[in-house]
């Protein structure tokens, strides 16, 4: 089946996001636009994945993930078949991270979200840093956890898995990558890539229509993840 998707959305606990980045404005904007699964992968945590999926219900698939920056400086999107792998991997990402405290009035807020929209608190660290793991070591700990890794929009000219490496490794070719721009050339270079198109959302209007797809045999996270996935 095929269906419209948009796994790549921040919510308030990224601090380049907007406030109103919340779990119910965020799920009620996907199911206006007549989404059928999201993932909200927000930078080097995954406070607020538990309330989104909450608020979400049976309404719409939630796919637990994070996006991650490496010591390279490359953002890799890290999706879980359980919310519990994600929490597991995340407190590993928590404890790799350099004890920077966030300055919320220089690079915004980093707003911890229940499912009724309540502000329980803020995380301290800074979120937009590199964590102390390798693009390799991540791989490494999200395919333990049976996860699947895409690299983030790999089009752009920074924090990019090209414009930091000028290349993609092996271990992540004939997988997933992630192309921010319909209308370059990147998708003609990767022709053993399957391509994902997301909106790297950071406030509420981003969030895309039904305009990327994907082909899984049933709408489970569990079939999203394994079309995500690298083939061998």
């Amino acid at each position: 089946m095929k269906i419209a998707v948009d796994l790549h959305i921040h919510s308030a606990l990224s601090p380049c996001a907007d406030d109103d980045m919340t779990p119910n404005n965020i799920v009620n904007m996907a199911i206006l636009k007549k989404l059928d699964a999201i993932s909200v992968t927000d930078h080097n945590s995954c406070d607020n994945v538990e309330a989104i999926m909450k608020v979400a219900k049976s309404k719409l698939v939630v796919v637990p993930g994070m996006e991650v920056q490496t010591k390279e400086e490359v953002h890799l999107l890290c999706y879980f078949k359980d919310l519990d792998k994600l929490l597991d991997f995340g407190e590993l990402i928590r404890s790799r991270l350099p004890n920077i405290a966030n300055v919320p009035k220089v690079f915004g807020n980093q707003l911890i979200i229940d499912e009724k929209d309540r502000v329980l608190g803020q995380r301290e660290q800074l979120l937009i840093s590199s964590v102390d793991l390798s693009i390799e070591q991540v791989l490494e700990e999200v395919y333990k956890r049976q996860g699947a890794l895409v690299p983030a929009h790999i089009d752009r000219p920074s924090f990019s898995i090209i414009s930091q490496l000028g290349f993609i490794p092996e271990s992540l070719r004939n997988g997933t990558v992630e192309i921010s721009c319909r209308d370059n050339k990147y998708s003609d270079k990767f022709t053993e890539e399957k391509i994902l198109h997301s909106s790297d959302a950071h406030h509420l209007g981003q969030i895309l229509e039904r305009e990327s797809f994907l082909y899984v045999d049933k709408l489970s996270v569990s079939d999203i993840i394994c079309t995500l996935g690298r083939r061998n």
